[in-house]
């Protein structure tokens, strides 16, 4: 559930880098689908920056990447789709027990670190990464609901880079409230923010699930073709219309490292000179994908 403070400014606006909004910052009737897979534990954590995040363990010792597209076609800033390709993680001096960091994840800081997070429009990259850290860049991306599947692509300056399908649960009407942690590596400190989702959703487990994986060499997700990711998913889950509120309170931390980073990863001039444009660039077209398959 939502902060009873978020309540209390109701109806209320901000302005925030040139973008207004009107609070709750909120997406309405949002259709959503989301995949969980399991890879390799060593090398995913590898991935995630600094000391003080890890991957999250399964039972069996893999770590766990998640899909998630979301079609926001209401939302304060507007229309747009949203791509997220993260690691399942938690938060901590080292490395949470199997099985507990998903019992108590309130202690373990369990949620999902961003590694990628295409976005359509502009203003969905100045507001999610300037003030929120998430790793939000503008690329071609299409969101596919049919009677039976759905399924997105993700494409950027003419490079293919992922494509995810899904075969949707028989029945999408299980009633759930649910919040979730996302954090996300900017001006080299740990992100965290919170989102609270009330919806309908369908679910497959395991041998129910199924799902198709093209996995493309652009830099921005090249490193997951190294990670020994299973095609077959642990779970697949599709919501017809999610809604959901973005929280105002966020949370950063230093990163820390063994040695001095030689390298500084995105920081303020990726935003300073991005406008409020909501225009998408064009659908993905690139059709010749299926050697990137899992």
């Amino acid at each position: 559930m939502p902060p009873r403070r978020i309540k209390r400014y109701t109806g209320r606006f901000a302005l925030v880098d040139g973008i207004p909004y009107q609070m709750p910052i909120q997406a309405k009737n949002a259709p959503a689908f989301m995949a969980g897979f399991s890879c390799d534990w060593e090398k995913a954590n590898a991935l995630l920056p600094g000391n003080e995040i890890h991957a999250l363990k399964l039972p069996n010792g893999r770590a766990v990447l998640l899909i998630t597209v979301i079609n926001y076609v209401d939302t304060s800033i507007g229309k747009y789709i949203e791509f997220s390709i993260a690691i399942g993680c938690t938060h901590g001096k080292k490395p949470a027990p199997r099985i507990l960091n998903a019992l108590f994840s309130s202690v373990y800081g369990t949620g999902q670190f961003i590694l990628d997070l295409p976005v359509s429009s502009e203003v969905s990259v100045k507001g999610g990464k300037g003030i929120w850290g998430m790793p939000k860049h503008q690329a071609n991306l299409d969101f596919v609901d049919t009677p039976t599947s759905v399924s997105s692509q993700y494409e950027k300056d003419g490079q293919f880079a992922f494509r995810i399908e899904i075969q949707k649960p028989r029945s999408s009407s299980l009633g759930i409230r649910i919040g979730a942690t996302n954090y996300c590596q900017y001006r080299n400190m740990l992100m965290a923010s919170y989102v609270y989702f009330q919806t309908k959703v369908g679910l497959n487990l395991f041998g129910k699930a199924k799902a198709t994986l093209h996995i493309g060499d652009h830099p921005h997700v090249a490193m997951l073709r190294k990670i020994d990711v299973n095609p077959d998913p642990l779970f697949t889950t599709y919501m017809p219309a999610a809604n959901g509120i973005l929280d105002d309170h966020f949370q950063c931390w230093f990163l820390t490292y063994e040695q001095l980073p030689t390298q500084m990863p995105e920081g303020l001039e990726s935003v300073t000179d991005l406008g409020l444009g909501e225009e998408w660039l064009s659908a993905p077209q690139i059709q010749d994908i299926e050697k990137y398959r899992l």
